[in-house]
C-alpha cells in the first residue's frame, strides 16, 4: 500500500508535504506555481481517508500516517528528505522526524500540533467533534483558526474542499488522534534543523499556545510569526509562506 500523491518540481532538494485535519493535500495548490520546482522535489501525499487515498482504510493515528509517509519516501527512492507540515501535518512531521532522525535534513512545521497534542476544554472539544456532522460547527472552527477577519467565502471554501476530499469516518478519527496523541516523551529524538511558523491571527495555534510548548521540547526550534495569517497562510499568504519555507530549506536541507 502506498498513499496517493502528487510530485512538484524535480530539483535535488526533496520535501514531503503533510496536509492538515480539513481535507487532502490541494490545500497546498495556491502555492504551487509559487514553488522553485528547479532546487526542489516535493511530494505531496493524502492520508488514509483523503484524497486520492480515500478508498484506502486504516487506524488513522498519527503513528500510521509517519509509517505511511517514510514508506512512500522508500516507494520514491528517497533516502534523505524534508519535511513540511501543516497543523495535524506539523504533527506528523515532528513524529517522523523522531521516528527515521538519520533520513531527515529540515523540518518545518506551519501552525503546528505539538507533540503534546491540544488539551482542548470539554466545550471546544465537542465542537471539534461535531465539525463533520454539523456545517454551523466547522464554519466556527475554521473563522476561529483564521481569526475572524477575513470574507466569509474563504471559510467556506475550507469547508468545501474538507466535504469534498475527506471520509467522515477518517475526519472523525483523526480529530482524536491529533488532540489526544501525545509522544512528546520522544521529542529530545528530533535532531533536524526546525522552523515553526505561527499565523499572527490564528485562533487556535497561537503564539502564546506555541510558545508554551515547542522551546521545551526543542529547545533549537526558529519560531517566526506570519504576519497577516491566520492558520492557512497557504491559503492567506501562500507567497511568504514559500519564501519563509524555502530559504530555511535551502540553509538547512543540504547533507
Amino acid at each position: 500500500m502506498t498513499l496517493g500523491h502528487e510530485i512538484r518540481g524535480s530539483g535535488p532538494q526533496r520535501v514531503m508535504v503533510l496536509h492538515g485535519w480539513f481535507g487532502d493535500h490541494g490545500v497546498w495548490a495556491p502555492t504551487y506555481p509559487l514553488l522553485d520546482g528547479k532546487a526542489f522535489t516535493y511530494a505531496f501525499p493524502d492520508y488514509r481517508g483523503y484524497g486520492a487515498s480515500r478508498a484506502i482504510g486504516g487506524e488513522h493515528t498519527i503513528a500510521e500516517i509517519a509509517a505511511d509517509s517514510l514508506e512512500l519516501a522508500d516507494r520514491l527512492g528517497w533516502g534523505r528528505f524534508s519535511l513540511l507540515g501543516h497543523s495535524m501535518g506539523g504533527m506528523v512531521a515532528q513524529r517522523v522526524a523522531i521516528d527515521a532522525p538519520d533520513r531527515i535534513q529540515a523540518a518545518v512545521c506551519v501552525t503546528p500540533v505539538p507533540a503534546s497534542g491540544v488539551p482542548l476544554p470539554a466545550e471546544v472539544a465537542a465542537l471539534f467533534a461535531s465539525a463533520g456532522r454539523s456545517d454551523e460547527a466547522a464554519l466556527g472552527v475554521i473563522e476561529s483558526s483564521l481569526g475572524s477577519r477575513l470574507t466569509p467565502a474563504l471559510a467556506r471554501s475550507i469547508l468545501a474542499h474538507q466535504r469534498s476530499t475527506s471520509e467522515p469516518v477518517a475526519f472523525e478519527d483523526y480529530f482524536g488522534a491529533f488532540s489526544k496523541t501525545d509522544f512528546s516523551d520522544r521529542a529530545a529524538g528530533l535532531r533536524a534543523p526546525l522552523m515553526v511558523l505561527v499565523g499572527e491571527h490564528d485562533g487556535g495555534v497561537s503564539s502564546d499556545f506555541v510558545q508554551a510548548t515547542f522551546p521545551r521540547m526543542y529547545p533549537h526550534a526558529q519560531i517566526e510569526t506570519l504576519p497577516n495569517a491566520g492558520h492557512y497562510p497557504m491559503l492567506e499568504t501562500p507567497a511568504y509562506l514559500v519564501t519563509r519555507v524555502e530559504a530555511f530549506l535551502r540553509q538547512h536541507g543540504g547533507d
